[in-house]
C-alpha cells in the first residue's frame, strides 16, 4: 500500500538526516537560553537559590512570585518582550531550518551534508517564509469561521442553555480539528515542490500544494491522521509525565534537562518523519521525483 510505503520511507529518510536535526535542536536551544537564563537570574536575585529551591520543589507556588515584590515587576517588565523577541526569531529560525529539511529528505537528495543543508535552508527561506504566513493565516480564518462565529452566535443566544453553547464549542473544535490535517497536507506539499523546484515560486507552490492535496486527499488525508497520531500521543505523554518530575538536587536538575531535550529531538523526528512521509507519497503520485517542474509530471 502507498501509505505505507511512504511512511517507511519518510522514517528511513528522517533518521538519514540526524544531524541536520541536532542542528536544529542546537541552534534552537541556544535561542531559549536567551530568555531562560535572565530569567533565572532575575529570579535568583528575588528570591535567592535556596528558597527557590524550597519553594518549587514540590511544583509551582504562586508565593515564589508575589513575595518578590518589586523585583518581580522589574524582571516582567523586561521579559515580556524578550519573550515575544524569542517566538519572533524561533518562528524564523523554524522557517529556515524547515526548508533544509525538505530538501535533504527528497529521494533524490543523495548523501546528507551539513553544507548542503544551511545552502538549502537559505535558499528556501523567503519562499518558505511567505508559505508559513499564508497557511498561517488560512488557519486563523477557518478557526475564525468555524469556532469563533458559531461560539460567539451561541453565547449571545438567550434560548441556548450552558451545555448547549459548550456542546457547540466541542463540535467546533472537532470540526476545526478534522480540517487541520487537509491544511497540513497543503503546506507539505507545497513545501515539498518548492524544495525541490529549480526556481522560488511559494504561490505556484501553495498552488501545487492546494491541487496535490485534493487530487490525492483518499490517499494523504490517511496518511496524514497517522503521522500526526504519534505527534499528539508523544506530547500528551510530555505533558502527563514531565509535571510530575520535580527533582530535589542539582543532579536530578541536570537528568531533568537532558531528558526534555531527549524528548524536545525526539519530537524534531517525529516532525521530520510526517515532512518525509509527505515528501515520498507526492514523489509516489507523481509517478517520478517532485523534483520535476509540475508541467513535466502532468500537474498542470
Amino acid at each position: 500500500m502507498r501509505i505505507f510505503q511512504a511512511m517507511g520511507s519518510g522514517a528511513s529518510r528522517s533518521v538519514r538526516i540526524w544531524k541536520g536535526l541536532l542542528t536544529v535542536w542546537l541552534f534552537l536551544l541556544m535561542l531559549v537560553s536567551l530568555f531562560a537564563l535572565p530569567l533565572k537570574t532575575g529570579l535568583k536575585s528575588g528570591l535567592g537559590n535556596s528558597m527557590i529551591t524550597e519553594k518549587l520543589a514540590e511544583g509551582i507556588n504562586v508565593e515564589v512570585f508575589t513575595d518578590m515584590g518589586q523585583t518581580w515587576s522589574t524582571v516582567f517588565s523586561a521579559l515580556v518582550p524578550g519573550f515575544f523577541i524569542v517566538l519572533l526569531f524561533g518562528f524564523l529560525m523554524n522557517v529556515f531550518f524547515t526548508g533544509g529539511i525538505f530538501s535533504t529528505i527528497r529521494g533524490s537528495a543523495g548523501k546528507f551534508l551539513i553544507s548542503d543543508f544551511f545552502r538549502a535552508s537559505a535558499r528556501n527561506f523567503w519562499s518558505f517564509l511567505v508559505i508559513s504566513i499564508m497557511i498561517g493565516l488560512i488557519i486563523l480564518g477557518i478557526a475564525f469561521i468555524i469556532i469563533g462565529i458559531p461560539l460567539s452566535m451561541a453565547s449571545q443566544s438567550i434560548t441556548l442553555s450552558e451545555a448547549e453553547v459548550y456542546l457547540t464549542g466541542m463540535i467546533a473544535v472537532i470540526v476545526f480539528c478534522l480540517l487541520m490535517p487537509v491544511i497540513l497536507l497543503v503546506a507539505d506539499y507545497s513545501r515539498a515542490w518548492q524544495a525541490s523546484s529549480e526556481r522560488l515560486a511559494c504561490f505556484k507552490a501553495l498552488g501545487y500544494g492546494f491541487s496535490r492535496t485534493f487530487k490525492t486527499l483518499l490517499k494523504s488525508y490517511p496518511l496524514m491522521i497517522m503521522l500526526l497520531l504519534p505527534q499528539v500521543l508523544f506530547g500528551w505523554l510530555v505533558l502527563t509525565i514531565l509535571p510530575d518530575l520535580r527533582p530535589s538536587s542539582g543532579m536530578g536538575l541536570f537528568l531533568l534537562f537532558v531528558l526534555t531535550q531527549l524528548l524536545f529531538f525526539m519530537r524534531l523526528l517525529l516532525k521530520a518523519w510526517r515532512y518525509a512521509s509527505v515528501t515520498g507519497l507526492a514523489e509516489q503520485n507523481a509517478g517520478k521525483t517532485v523534483q520535476q517542474q509540475p508541467e513535466q509530471a502532468g500537474l498542470n
